[in-house]
C-alpha cells in the first residue's frame, strides 16, 4: 500500500482513475486470499462483496481522500492568513474591489 500511495496527497483523481485503483486493490486482495475451493475440486473466484467481508480495511480511494484532507490542513496551518492562496484554500474570498475606474497598466 505505501508504494501505491506515494505522493497521493497531490493527485487529482478522475472517476476513471478511481475505478482503476479499485480494480487494482481487488486484484491484489483476491490474490492474497486465493480462489475458494469447494470439497469437490471446483474452484471459483471470490466476488467483490466477499472480498470486502474478508478484508475489512478502508478502500484505497477513501485512504487517498483522507490523506489529501490531512495534507490540506497541514498546509493551511502553516500559511499566513493574508496570503491569497490561503484564502482560496479555506474558501474565504471576501475581497472588496476598489471603487472607481481601473487604473491603466502601462
Amino acid at each position: 500500500m505505501p508504494g501505491v500511495l506515494y505522493g497521493c496527497e497531490i493527485w487529482a483523481l478522475t472517476l476513471r482513475e478511481e475505478r482503476g485503483l479499485w480494480v487494482f486493490e481487488n486484484r491484489v486482495v483476491r490474490r492474497i486470499f486465493r480462489p475458494e475451493g469447494r470439497g469437490t475440486g471446483e474452484w471459483r473466484k471470490l466476488h467483490n462483496e466477499e472480498l470486502n467481508d474478508l478484508y475489512s480495511s478502508a478502500n484505497i480511494v477513501r485512504v487517498i481522500t483522507l490523506r489529501r484532507m490531512r495534507w490540506a490542513g497541514h498546509v493551511a496551518l502553516r500559511m499566513e492568513d493574508r496570503r491569497g492562496v490561503y484564502k482560496v484554500l479555506v474558501g474565504n474570498l471576501e475581497v472588496k474591489s476598489p471603487l472607481g475606474k481601473p487604473k491603466p497598466r502601462w
